[in-house]
């Protein structure tokens, strides 16, 4: 009834006219399910429909819109360290060719112990396999300088430490697939020492004892670290913990 009116009239009338309709509209509307007003019953409400608003756009165009939302974390990322490692595995194989070449074609001696001759040990016959690939693939470092952190990076480096030069010959005997530190090689394989290969290692150094040699950076006859050798002579194993590969 009162639409013609309201058409015929302003829009600030409009507003104050019907202001006390929209609160007395939602005073009845808005109250809790349980409110009870003055002891008389509360008719049973209507559910509410929802009414689509009008979208103004020049409203919203004066004013800034802020969006939140939630980025995704980035994961972190590891180099696939074994993965790297077989990269080089051309250039190791290589090195192991030219050292068999260069040695007489993987020398070997009878019986079960290593012999040491100019510098290059013999494998013994009685040996696994890959105790021998082993003793071949450390000849190969025979002539190499100390350098600190060498052969980590790669196996096929211009210089080894103490645990480069221990990684590399496990690494001939397929005992690993990357370079370990000295503090890792405490963990590696097995606890005790093998019966033919076997790794002493500490924080800060680390050498091996293949089938009676000594492979080691360390030559204390003549003082200091030279770079990978082989020695007849042995040293101190105190403080140092004994480890094998498996099945060595």
């Amino acid at each position: 009834m009162a639409e013609p009116v309201v058409r015929q009239t302003s829009r600030a009338a409009v507003t104050l006219a019907t202001a006390p309709i929209r609160v007395a509209y939602r005073s009845v509307h808005e109250r809790d399910d349980d409110e009870v007003f003055q002891g008389e019953p509360v008719a049973e409400e209507e559910p509410a429909v929802l009414r689509a608003v009008p979208f103004d756009e020049a409203a919203a165009s004066d004013q800034s819109v802020h969006v939140a939302y939630l980025a995704p974390r980035r994961k972190r990322q590891h180099a696939p360290r074994n993965q790297e490692a077989f990269e080089d595995d051309d250039d190791f194989a290589q090195g192991l060719r030219e050292a068999a070449t260069k040695n007489g074609d993987r020398p070997t001696v009878t019986g079960s112990r290593a012999l040491l001759r100019n510098g290059i040990a013999y494998a013994p016959e009685r040996a696994p396999q890959s105790v021998k690939n082993a003793i071949w693939a450390a000849n190969n470092l025979r002539c190499k300088p100390y350098v600190w952190g060498g052969g980590h990076s790669s196996f096929s480096d211009d210089g080894y430490d103490c645990s480069g030069t221990v990684s590399y010959a496990l690494r001939g005997a397929g005992a690993i697939a990357a370079p370990l530190a000295s503090d890792e090689l405490t963990r590696y394989g097995e606890r005790g020492r093998g019966r033919w290969f076997t790794i002493y290692a500490r924080r800060g150094h680390t050498f091996a004892v293949i089938v009676g040699l000594r492979l080691d950076t360390t030559d204390f006859q003549n003082g200091g670290n030279t770079g990978p050798r082989w020695h007849l002579d042995m040293r101190d194993t105190r403080g140092y913990v004994a480890r094998h590969p498996a099945g060595m």
